[in-house]
């Protein structure tokens, strides 16, 4: 008998894995990404005092665009780097969240490289 595969249970197993491996400390904190089917979160977070230093979503009210599509990520993108530049945060480590680097995701990334982010 073939059995489903749970597609969350399999991410979240992914994101333990590269999460043994990504840490991230107040020289170089973790940009970390989640998706949802209506959203888009992103959060730059230092591990060791365990804080979030800088947050962005599609929830924010400086981001027009409101679902979970490209255009909605580059401006996440862009805002989470503007924030972060605000607290003098220049390089970060990225953390995909056990997501694909592909479509959403990629977007994000390369959004917040443009907007001055270093990873």
């Amino acid at each position: 008998m073939v059995t489903k595969t749970d597609r969350k249970a399999e991410r979240v197993r992914r994101h333990k894995r590269v999460r043994t491996k990504i840490s991230g400390t107040a020289e170089c904190p973790r940009l970390c990404v989640y998706r949802s089917n209506t959203n888009i979160y992103a959060q730059i977070i230092d591990d060791e005092k365990q804080v979030t230093l800088v947050s962005a979503s599609t929830l924010d009210k400086a981001v027009k665009n409101k679902k979970a599509n490209k255009e909605a990520a580059k401006e996440v993108g862009t805002l989470i780097a503007k924030k972060a530049a605000e607290k003098k945060i220049t390089t970060v480590v990225f953390d995909r969240g056990g997501y694909i680097y592909h479509g959403v995701v990629k977007e994000l990334a390369e959004a917040a490289r443009e907007g001055g982010l270093k990873f």
